[in-house]
């Protein structure tokens, strides 16, 4: 981890006026995730444990998500400053019910749904049209709608997905919809084998995952702290994949008691050998990377599966105006 380079790159790329926005004291900052803490948020936890969030004024406290805990109704109102977004779905269908959540910066590049098979079963995206497949309902009314518009899936191949891997292992016919750094590690924990994976933003569901959102209120109010915070968070994603994240998983796991390091080890394998948060435009203009042509083209697909409606304000639901700055970019190896 290199560690000493964290705060000259903070003031190189422009963070020098937020050291200052606490004047020698932290500005105490809530961060919530979406989910149970794991690696899949390595980068904040990071962020945390070597002080560059506190390198540019915060003193970040990360609260988890889980089954019955909404952190970002919670950010709503007013609880806490930040929250992990799902994908440009959610930041759309705010700006369609009038919530004034804006999406700061994207971590994903590539979302990291997947469709498991078993080997031998589909060997291609197109061998899965052969198969029945096991998809949630979150899941059938956003990406699947996709498949069928885009891809010919079909209705009548789906099944409801009950986030139990085994009907999917005991039947050799079926494929089951999963989360990269997840359901693969089930399957081969339980069963002994390693499905066929297929990511569903490589046959073309170009939505970003995991953003940062915080409200409107928030960057017209205290700009500031949106920089350091997202600042500090790219830097702590570039440390978290490329150095020591041994600090960064001791935090997770005391978060999550239920997370082993095999799984924190096996989820970060994935993140990069899937090039999800660092392929991409973010390959050149730094993790956490945005653009209008990305963000546009998704929402595209998304209206013509019948998903979303047309003539939405698509571009109020985020701002380029605190990534696409390669911070963080200089401690990749």
């Amino acid at each position: 981890m290199i560690l000493s380079k964290i705060p000259y790159a903070l003031c190189a790329l422009g963070l020098s006026a937020t050291v200052s926005l606490a004047e020698g004291e932290l500005t105490p900052t809530v961060f919530g995730t979406n989910w149970l803490a794991q690696a899949e948020h390595g980068g904040f936890y990071q962020s945390v444990a070597d002080g560059t969030y506190a390198a540019c004024g915060l003193d970040v406290e990360i609260i988890s998500g889980g089954p019955q805990v909404n952190n970002r109704a919670l950010m709503l109102a007013g609880k806490i400053d930040f929250h992990m977004g799902g994908d440009m779905l959610q930041a759309f269908n705010a700006v369609k019910e009038g919530i004034p959540v804006v999406s700061v910066a994207a971590i994903f590049q590539k979302h990291p749904q997947v469709i498991l098979a078993h080997p031998g079963q589909a060997e291609s995206w197109e061998d899965l049209k052969d198969l029945t497949l096991l998809i949630g309902d979150n899941g059938f009314s956003s990406y699947y709608q996709w498949m069928i518009a885009e891809h010919g899936f079909t209705v009548e191949q789906r099944l409801p997905y009950t986030f139990n891997p085994a009907p999917f292992i005991a039947d050799k016919e079926k494929g089951m919809q999963g989360y990269l750094s997840s359901e693969p590690y089930a399957v081969l924990k339980e069963a002994g084998f390693e499905p066929n994976v297929f990511l569903i933003a490589d046959a073309g569901y170009s939505s970003y995952a995991t953003t940062i959102e915080t409200m409107a209120a928030t960057i017209e109010n205290a700009p500031e702290k949106v920089a350091c915070f997202v600042d500090g968070s790219l830097t702590g994603w570039y440390n978290y994949l490329y150095g020591d994240g041994a600090a960064a998983d001791e935090l997770i796991l005391a978060a999550n008691p239920d997370i082993s390091q095999d799984k924190l080890d096996f989820a970060k394998k994935m993140l990069l050998e899937q090039g999800i948060v660092d392929s991409g435009t973010a390959l050149e203009t730094g993790i956490g990377s945005m653009t209008d042509e990305v963000i546009g083209d998704f929402y595209g697909k998304m209206v013509a599966a019948g998903v979303l409606e047309d003539g939405l304000d698509w571009k109020a639901a985020y701002t380029l105006d605190f990534t696409n700055k390669s911070v963080g970019k200089e401690i990749k190896p």
